[in-house]
């Protein structure tokens, strides 16, 4: 077993900057929904991240859908500013925080719609966020080098991650 603690002011550095994605091809099995030992695929996919200076890497499926991170839940804000996240289902791993970031979107009265997007949607999204429960509510600036909107975190992830944040502290 192997532990690595959390630092929540690293994350909030990070969080006040937003963070880069790249994205990769899904070659993951069939299953990925069952947790399991085999996530060699994702540890490559974490090294290409990292060797080209992102912090996830987000799959995409056969037909250029994004399916989820490496080890995050994909999420985009649309220009009607309805959050967007891939449906549960046997192509993703059902995240925790991934379920308390809906919860707490939809106490602010947004729109939450599960449903694939694809890489280009993304791209063009108003904004673009992940959630893990090692980074909570992370905004992502860039998709494969290429600036979200303005290339700064929108106010939709960090609304969310404050809040989280919040939620968590009131639940102690």
């Amino acid at each position: 077993v192997t532990a690595k603690g959390i630092s929540r002011d690293k994350g909030d550095r990070m969080a006040a900057e937003g963070v880069g994605v790249i994205t990769v091809p899904d070659n993951r099995w069939a299953r990925v929904d069952i947790k399991s030992i085999g996530l060699l695929p994702n540890a490559i996919a974490k090294q290409q991240a990292k060797d080209a200076g992102a912090k996830e890497a987000w799959f995409v499926d056969r037909d250029g859908y994004v399916t989820e991170g490496a080890s995050t839940t994909a999420w985009i804000v649309t220009e009607e500013g309805a959050l967007v996240t891939r449906p549960n289902g046997s192509d993703i791993l059902p995240g925790v925080t991934r379920l308390t970031a809906s919860d707490v979107a939809r106490s602010f009265g947004l729109e939450i719609v599960e449903r694939k997007f694809s890489v280009q949607e993304a791209k063009a999204a108003r904004e673009a966020f992940m959630t893990a429960a090692s980074t909570v509510v992370m905004p992502i600036v860039r998709i494969d080098g290429e600036a979200v909107a303005d290339g700064r975190p929108g106010p939709v992830a960090t609304r969310l991650r404050a809040a989280f944040h919040a939620a968590a502290e009131k639940a102690r």
